[in-house]
C-alpha cells in the first residue's frame, strides 16, 4: 500500500525479477505515521480524521515526537486496519489537513 501523492514507477527488463507487492492480511495492527507543522489542534485533527474510519483509538496506541526545534510533530497512530479501502479513506482524510506534510 503506497501512501502519499508520489508514486514511483518501476521499469522492467528481461533480466529483472518480477516484483510483487506485499500482501497485507486484514485485520491487522497497522501503524500510520503523520508528520506535520506543529499547531494548536494538529494532534486532535489527526486523531479525529483517523477515528472517522476506526473505533476510538486508545492513548497507548498513539506516539508523539516533537522535532528538535519544536516546529514539527510526528504522530504515529496504530490502528486495527480492516482493509485497503479503509486505509485509502484515512490517507485521503489526512491529506486534507492543512498542516500535514507527510503520511507514511
Amino acid at each position: 500500500f503506497l501512501a502519499g501523492k508520489h508514486k514511483k514507477s518501476v521499469s522492467s527488463s528481461s533480466d529483472s525479477v518480477d516484483q510483487v507487492a506485499a500482501k497485507i492480511d486484514f485485520p491487522c495492527l497497522y501503524p500510520i505515521k503523520i508528520i506535520g507543522k506543529m499547531g494548536n489542534n494538529f494532534q486532535a485533527e489527526v486523531v479525529e480524521a483517523i477515528e472517522r474510519h476506526t473505533c476510538r483509538i486508545a492513548e497507548d496506541m498513539i506516539s508523539i515526537q516533537a522535532s528538535r526545534k519544536k516546529n514539527y510533530l510526528s504522530i504515529t497512530v496504530t490502528i486495527t486496519a480492516t482493509g485497503e479501502d479503509q486505509l485509502c479513506r484515512i490517507f485521503l482524510d489526512l491529506d486534507k489537513i492543512k498542516n500535514v506534510k507527510m503520511v507514511i
